[in-house]
């Protein structure tokens, strides 16, 4: 089991989001474990972009309500969901019985519900991106390891 970060919000967050174009569209009614920006390589195909900020919550908080999303396995045993029209990356979980799920924080109808707390993978970050935060910046996984 996943901590939680030390002073994350422990409330359930009820927000809607979704993709680009409208087609998918999704809810959340759960507690937020946590939030971080992401530098893996694999995010960074993905997106296009140097780092991607992702939520994590319990799976069972997480739910499409239209639209059907289309799966990429990005790795062994993990996939990434995303919009098959306008291609929005939208959730990273495991490809079997996953207990979390995270989801692209900008993808929320609200993007200001949460603020990641930490930076992930910095050992494969863009070199040319300066971070000037204070959150955490760990090589790996840092906290973020499920």
């Amino acid at each position: 089991m996943r901590a939680p970060i030390p002073n994350f919000p422990g409330e359930v967050m009820h927000q809607q989001g979704g993709c680009l174009c409208g087609n998918i569209r999704y809810v959340i009614d759960a507690e937020p474990i946590d939030a971080g920006f992401c530098h893996c390589s694999l995010c960074q195909r993905a997106s296009g972009a140097p780092a991607v900020a992702w939520m994590t919550l319990p799976y069972t908080g997480f739910s499409y309500t239209e639209g059907k999303v289309a799966t990429y396995p990005s790795s062994e045993h993990y996939q990434r969901e995303f919009c098959p029209r306008c291609g929005t990356q939208l959730a990273f979980r495991a490809q079997t019985e996953p207990q979390f799920i995270d989801i692209t924080l900008c993808s929320l109808d609200d993007n200001t519900a949460m603020e990641p707390g930490y930076h992930i993978w910095c050992a494969s970050k863009a070199p040319w991106l300066h971070l000037n935060d204070d959150l955490p910046q760990y090589p790996d996984a840092g906290p973020d390891s499920y």
